[in-house]
């Protein structure tokens, strides 16, 4: 078993930034990837970016070059730093894990954006 703790989540003005963070504990393995996918009202959960412990990263096309992700291996942590934040951001964020075997899932945080 995975577990996943997340935090940073909370309510901005347009434009303005957030972090979340995500830190892994349990059965991890070396070789994983972890992320942030955020799922809005009404929506499907959709991708927000990515990351490998190579250090390999995938975004989303709606966040490029506004969010940023990284990951501390040492401590199993995954980031996300959220900069000129929009309305249309506003959803439940949520950690994911998944190595060659499982995929777990956080609980989910609430990022809300006024504006």
């Amino acid at each position: 078993q995975v577990q996943l703790v997340e935090s940073g989540g909370g309510l901005v003005q347009a434009g303005g930034s957030l972090r979340l963070s995500c830190a892994a504990s349990g059965s991890t393995l070396s070789a994983n990837t972890m992320g942030w996918y955020r799922q809005a009202p009404g929506k499907q959960r959709e991708l927000v970016a990515t990351v490998s412990s190579g250090g390999s990263t995938n975004y989303a096309d709606s966040v490029k070059g506004r969010f940023t992700i990284s990951r501390d291996n040492a401590r199993n942590t995954v980031y996300l730093q959220m900069n000129s934040l929009k309305p249309e951001d506003t959803a439940v964020y949520f950690c994911n894990y998944r190595d060659l075997f499982y995929v777990y899932w956080g609980q989910g945080t609430q990022v809300t954006v006024s504006s």
